[in-house]
């Protein structure tokens, strides 16, 4: 990539506001306390390969639609378990509508449909949303065994 886009990501642990790119290499963490930080991002047809297939990390993506009621739901409920859940995995969410490519090759029928991808293999598919605790429970089952060993 020759531009590095970022999004800024609040330390959950002491409240510091932290760069973390899109598409890099192992687990961002605070630039101040050091703890693993929610790895949370956009995506779509022109970066997904980076974003998503690349990363050293299981990925959750949410492929939703702006006028889908449930979507507004379970995005709250989703980037909570990104929080639970940082340094374990990163949260892809792509708008199916302006990423048709990427709603023609997942054969999305319903949204929210959300997939678990490792090494860009679809490990875990669902339609629909559920509560924060069910979402855990289904991404922790989903990556169980799959997680690489940190680079020390």
């Amino acid at each position: 990539m020759s531009t590095a886009r970022a999004t800024t990501v609040t330390c959950p642990h002491c409240g510091r506001a932290n760069r973390v790119p899109v598409a890099a290499e192992g687990r961002p963490r605070c630039g101040h306390c050091k703890q693993p930080l929610p790895w949370v991002v956009d995506t779509g047809d022109n970066d997904f390969t980076d974003v998503v297939e690349k990363a050293s990390v299981p990925v959750v993506v949410d492929l939703w639609a702006t006028w889908c009621g449930p979507c507004r739901m379970v995005s709250p409920a989703l980037e909570q378990v990104a929080t639970e859940l940082a340094g374990r995995i990163k949260l892809a969410k792509v708008d199916i509508d302006k990423n048709p490519q990427l709603a023609r090759r997942f054969e999305v029928q319903a949204v929210p449909t959300l997939l678990v991808l490792d090494h860009g293999e679809t490990v875990a598919r669902q339609a629909g949303a559920a509560p924060a605790p069910v979402l855990r429970q289904w991404v922790e089952q989903s990556i169980a065994g799959r997680e690489p060993a940190r680079k020390g």
